[in-house]
């Protein structure tokens, strides 16, 4: 059975979280979309989740959550994280971090879906494991229960992302990268059958700097001070990518890329 997999780049803030409530039922709903998963760290006034920014993106249609190096920024989310499997931080992160990096999912028809959420460690504040070799061992894991395997590496440079896609090549669906907020043009399947895409982008609004005020971010690059970098609040974009998948084999068979205004009622 082929089905279709919408993976969601960056959701930043209450614009973010809007857009997603404003496309994502009817996105499902038209294309046919069976699964979805959506990076949440910047839901929360663009730094961290809470337990409301996790609800919203759930009753929206996102199927699981993924976060990243402001994962505990939101000090609430922390003891939710075990409690919710759904709910991934990066598993490259200590054994001893709170919550889980990676998770099996059945769909309604019995089609098994896993997900990993790694972190990259080139030019990344927060120390992690390697994630070539993480991915490797947690891809052997999910594939004795399902050939379909996703990646969301949440890393700063386009190297190692793209290092990471080769690594992977025939052992997952699909590898998508988020964190840096600007979508990449390089979607593309690999030669044995890996979705692949540098950034999958940002979900919220654009009319700013990787989802913050303009006047904010430039004052910080002026002055060399601290500024409190609010989130913008205009021309707001569904970023994403779409990848249908073969479930006996797990090979991607097409990716899309996606990037969807919301009308003027979501600014």
């Amino acid at each position: 059975m082929n089905f279709r997999i919408l993976a969601i780049g960056d959701v930043v803030g209450k614009p973010g979280r809007r857009i997603v409530q404003q496309l994502l039922p009817a996105l499902v709903r038209e294309r046919n979309i069976r699964f979805v998963v959506a990076n949440a760290e910047n839901s929360a006034g663009g730094a961290g989740l809470t337990l409301e920014t996790v609800e919203d993106l759930n009753k929206a249609g996102c199927h699981v959550l993924t976060c990243g190096d402001h994962v505990y920024d939101q000090r609430e989310i922390i003891p939710y994280l075990d409690r919710n499997p759904k709910l991934l931080r990066p598993a490259n992160l200590s054994p001893e971090a709170a919550g889980r990096g990676w998770g099996v999912f059945e769909l309604p028809e019995g089609v098994k879906v896993g997900v990993i959420h790694l972190m990259g460690r080139v030019f990344m504040a927060k120390p992690t494991d390697c994630p070539f070799r993480m991915a490797t061992a947690l891809v052997e894991k999910i594939r004795q229960e399902t050939p379909v395997v996703l990646l969301d590496l949440h890393a700063e440079v386009t190297s190692e992302k793209i290092a990471m896609g080769w690594h992977l090549d025939g052992k997952a669906s699909l590898v998508f990268g988020t964190h840096t907020h600007v979508q990449t043009a390089d979607e593309r399947i690999l030669p044995k059958g890996t979705a692949y895409i540098t950034d999958v982008g940002m979900t919220g609004p654009h009319d700013g700097v990787l989802g913050r005020r303009a006047d904010r971010v430039l004052a910080a690059f002026l002055t060399q001070m601290p500024h409190k970098f609010d989130v913008a609040e205009g021309d707001l974009r569904l970023s994403a990518v779409q990848v249908t998948v073969d479930s006996a084999t797990g090979r991607a068979l097409e990716i899309e890329r996606l990037c969807l205004r919301g009308d003027a009622a979501t600014a």
